[in-house]
């Protein structure tokens, strides 16, 4: 398996690698992908999850029983349920997000894709985003995962940011371009 030394180099890059080794074994990627999911959605929508994973004041065993009741909750499977114990055994639930994150790289780059945001002025109807993602991934001869965010400072066009690329093709970026071309 062809990891980024830049996934292994972190903690959460770590954890993630080994999760995904362990869910290759038993063939069970795609669930634990999706169980991760399904935790990175809840403790974006929890405050008391997020407090409970990142308050240095709980103690291992006031986590481990917290982050059990959620998983048993959430009805995860049994390789998710474990390491997240052994998660909260090592006190490292503070960085799942990063791990959710990483575990997801990890699983696209096995499976032959890229990842790529693209954020524009306004939201972008599904034609113009599937538009786009054909467009990426005929320039990337890659499957291209597309996320799209909006940010209204932009003024108008697109950024895409695919990996460390990014084409930037926003009117604020052509304006401030424009600008520092006037002043010389």
């Amino acid at each position: 398996m062809d990891i980024s030394a830049g996934i292994q180099a972190s903690l959460a890059g770590r954890y993630a690698s080994a999760l995904f080794e362990l869910a290759s074994e038993g063939g069970s990627v795609s669930a634990v992908e999706s169980d991760l999911e399904t935790l990175g959605s809840a403790l974006s929508e929890s405050d008391d999850l997020r407090l409970a994973t990142t308050n240095p004041q709980l103690s291992r065993d006031e986590q481990a029983q917290a982050i059990a009741a959620v998983t048993k909750h959430l009805g995860l499977a049994e390789l998710t349920i474990n390491f997240m114990g052994v998660l909260a055994g090592n006190r490292r639930l503070h960085k799942l997000t990063d791990m959710i994150a990483a575990f997801k790289a990890i699983a696209a780059a096995q499976r032959g894709e890229v990842t790529a945001t693209v954020t524009s002025a306004h939201p972008l109807s599904d034609d113009q985003i599937a538009t786009l993602k054909t467009k990426l991934t005929a320039r990337e001869g890659r499957t291209v995962m597309l996320s799209a965010d909006v940010d209204p400072d932009l003024l108008g066009g697109l950024v895409v940011t695919i990996g460390s690329q990014r084409i930037d093709a926003s009117i604020r970026t052509r304006l401030n371009s424009l600008s520092q071309a006037m002043k010389a």
